[in-house]
């Protein structure tokens, strides 16, 4: 599981404020099948909402904590019913060879893509 600072956590919440929910947890629990979706979608984006259908807060702490731990993401945000979390992608780096220096690729669109597992 990932570590991070304070600042570093509040600037993931700003950006996760205008995102969708991209995976759904539905009534059969964190499946396999559901957690390698949330791994694939990790890779696309690196910050991620997650929406858990159920009532049982305790449900939602432990998945929260099943992602984070066996996806080596961090925790961002665990607010109701939706889970962010966030794990860097180093292929997501890419050289830019005017300044020889580390820069970001171009951020994906956004797209809802549900997975009900």
């Amino acid at each position: 599981m990932q570590q991070l600072t304070s600042a570093q956590v509040r600037e993931l919440r700003a950006r996760a404020h205008g995102l969708n929910p991209v995976v759904s947890i539905a009534e059969n629990g964190l499946s396999d099948a559901v957690l390698k979706e949330i791994d694939v979608c990790l890779k696309a984006h690196e910050l991620i909402k997650i929406r858990v259908y159920g009532d049982s807060r305790e449900d939602r702490l432990a998945y929260y904590e099943r992602i984070c731990q066996e996806l080596a993401a961090a925790p961002v945000q665990h607010i109701g019913k939706l889970l962010v979390v966030y794990r860097e992608n180093p292929e997501k780096l890419t050289v830019d060879r005017n300044n020889s220096q580390k820069t970001r690729a171009a951020a994906p669109r956004r797209t809802k893509r549900s997975f009900q597992g």
